[in-house]
């Protein structure tokens, strides 16, 4: 693949929370991707119903097929997720679990990178590898590093604005982003 063809990308946010400073990270995404290289928000999990066979079994809720089209046709995905209990947000495994049933399989061979932010100081790493073991299923490509995990994220954002304002946070999310790039070629190559 040519190294000046564009790409684009899509963010799974692992946050309902309406002031959630991952969904903070997340609109910040578009304008620290480089140049050729677009980022746009997939629909909010939100909208999965809980996981059950049953449901599945007369049919997958449009939601989930619409973002697995969505995931398929992307280059690669961004998910951006807070920590919750040392693990992933329940709605985000939710919408894993759901993704991970429906043909072909929308992750297979995606590349994609993590992102997780937290009012702690270890800035949500325990919930990145749980969730790597959840892609490891998925057959997804993992952006190895650099891994962006914000601790103290509250004093990252503005509150006013919930505006990512930290300017070498932005620049190292810039340089993951550059990374999955580097990947998505290599991959697609």
């Amino acid at each position: 693949m040519p190294n000046d063809t564009p790409l684009h990308f899509v963010t799974l946010l692992g946050s309902l929370r309406k002031a959630s400073f991952n969904a903070a990270v997340a609109r910040a995404l578009p304008e620290l991707a480089p140049e050729g290289v677009s980022i746009t928000p997939l629909g909010s999990i939100g909208d999965f119903p809980h996981y059950n066979a049953d449901v599945q079994d007369t049919g997958f809720p449009a939601p989930v097929l619409a973002m697995a089209e969505q995931i398929r046709a992307a280059d690669g995905v961004i998910i951006v997720t807070p920590e919750y209990n040392y693990s992933i947000p329940g709605v985000l495994k939710n919408a894993i679990d759901w993704l991970s049933r429906v043909t072909p399989q929308p992750f297979s061979g995606k590349p994609v990178a993590i992102q997780t932010a937290s009012p702690g100081m270890i800035g949500g790493a325990r919930a990145q590898y749980n969730l790597r073991q959840n892609m490891v299923f998925l057959d997804a490509f993992v952006l190895n590093r650099p891994e962006v995990m914000i601790g103290m994220v509250a004093g990252k954002v503005d509150p006013e604005t919930l505006k990512l304002t930290d300017e070498p946070t932005c620049r190292f999310i810039s340089s993951q982003i550059a990374a999955l790039v580097t990947l998505t070629r290599k991959l697609k190559s």
